[in-house]
């Protein structure tokens, strides 16, 4: 099967993105996917392989330092911070920035090497936006320069933590710092030797009458005493090293008091202005994961050197059919997420919830079916470490968990959507009677009684 030549970023040029995406997205967008195309996506088996075992693999692999180098020379760097929002970006919108974390997400070593990788940059966005200057100096500057990494420290192995209000780590306030006691777990990034520092949410004040102010968000440095890691824990089998997913302990741990961010009580405000822009990028890459398994798809689908009985599998009607439902369903999510990413740049997260929230459930789901069906037509290829639909596999998986289940999100978008019905109820009501009306003034009879509501 003879390759095509690559041609460039379309994404940005179609409707109804278009007049949304400056020339200068354009042009950036262009240079991402060739940067992904021809350096990061050879590269990743590469890293892989570097990662090696045991001890080794929680190490840095060599071949990013190259990449993120070529990366800062074509001016590919710390492009998540939203335009219109914050200062140290690079000044793209959410929607821009969505249709660059496309192209991020086909590729295992792209994020990174641009230092658009989660959770940093939510974590960078919660600095820019909410930290103190002392924060920004300390932790957010070393982050926009690569120099550390960090992690996002809220689930816990002892709460459902589906619903937020559940976190129970402890955080005292004895004078001048914090007394933190509890665990964490699925902290990704945790395991990285280049972790230098946790955000934290805990719990401050469990008495405070209204359950949403009882919650708030400290900055601890890794090394502070008492904090341990666990163990780190797999997913689907893989550790997913240097990254990780840790178990983490912590044991009168004593934090200054100047690393709360924002104040007391403000967890959930600090969290959803955090977490919104974040699962638009989870959702693009995870586009950009299902655009890459149709690619595999496609070519194994008309690979001239494996023809079950004696046809190419494109030849064959059901896998035809898969093509298609695939490319239906990309497009259709793509312009989900796209609408959510214009709704923040429009407004706020807070006032996209309801966008974002369509974005979470939808896209996943949609990228799993698409990385199935490329893993079904490889066969026992696909499910080794051969390719990386398997691997692939499992870490869209997560992100139905990630950022909260997706049956959370259904149900507050459902209590949202059903306050219309007494609107819809009576728009209906009001049409009828018109209905009504119209057959008593035609002298035309109805054919059978009308329901009523």
């Amino acid at each position: 099967m003879s390759a095509e030549p690559c041609q460039p970023h379309q994404n940005a040029s179609q409707p109804p993105s278009d007049p949304l995406v400056s020339e200068r997205a354009r042009k950036t967008l262009d240079i991402v996917e060739k940067l992904v195309n021809e350096q990061c996506s050879p590269a990743d088996p590469v890293y892989v392989v570097q990662l090696g075992s045991g001890a080794q693999r929680w190490s840095y692999p060599p071949i990013m330092s190259g990449l993120k180098d070529t990366a800062k020379s074509l001016g590919l760097w710390n492009m998540f911070l939203a335009k219109g929002h914050y200062s140290q970006g690079a000044g793209f919108t959410n929607l821009e920035y969505g249709l660059m974390c496309e192209q991020f997400g086909r590729s295992r070593t792209a994020s990174e090497a641009t230092n658009n990788a989660a959770p940093d940059t939510g974590n960078m966005e919660l600095l820019a936006k909410y930290g103190s200057e002392m924060h920004k100096r300390k932790w957010l500057e070393p982050l926009l320069r690569q120099e550390i990494r960090s992690c996002y420290v809220t689930t816990e192995p002892t709460s459902a933590c589906s619903d937020a209000t559940n976190v129970q780590l402890s955080m005292r306030r004895e004078g001048d710092e914090y007394l933190l006691n509890g665990q964490k777990w699925w902290i990704s990034g945790a395991g990285d030797p280049r972790c230098k520092v946790y955000i934290v949410l805990g719990k401050t004040d469990p008495n405070h009458p209204d359950k949403y102010k009882r919650q708030s968000i400290l900055i601890v440095p890794a090394d502070t005493p008492g904090l341990e890691v666990k163990r780190m824990r797999s997913v689907y089998g893989y550790d997913d090293a240097p990254h990780g997913h840790a178990h983490l302990i912590f044991k009168d741990v004593r934090v200054p008091a100047e690393n709360i961010v924002l104040g007391e009580g403000r967890r959930f405000e600090v969290m959803q202005g955090r977490m919104g822009p974040g699962r638009i990028h989870h959702a693009m890459r995870s586009i950009g994961a299902a655009e890459e398994a149709l690619r595999w798809l496609l070519t194994r689908a008309n690979a001239e050197h494996k023809k079950p009985f004696g046809k190419l599998l494109s030849q064959q009607g059901v896998i035809l059919q898969w093509i298609a439902k695939s490319r239906i369903e990309i497009d259709a999510a793509r312009l989900i997420v796209l609408n959510a990413a214009a709704a923040i740049d429009a407004g706020d997260a807070k006032s996209a919830l309801v966008e974002i929230a369509q974005a979470k459930i939808l896209v996943p789901t949609m990228a799993l079916e698409v990385i199935d069906r490329a893993v079904q037509t490889f066969g026992a290829q696909d499910i080794c470490q051969d390719t990386p639909l398997a691997q692939m596999w499992a870490h869209v998986r997560t992100v139905r968990i990630a950022d909260g289940p997706d049956e959370a999100h259904l149900e507050q978008l459902g209590k949202r959507e059903n306050r219309r019905a007494g609107e819809a109820a009576a728009l209906l009501e009001r049409q009828m009677e018109e209905t009504e009306r119209l057959f008593k003034k035609y002298g035309t009879e109805e054919v059978g009684p009308m329901s009523r509501l």
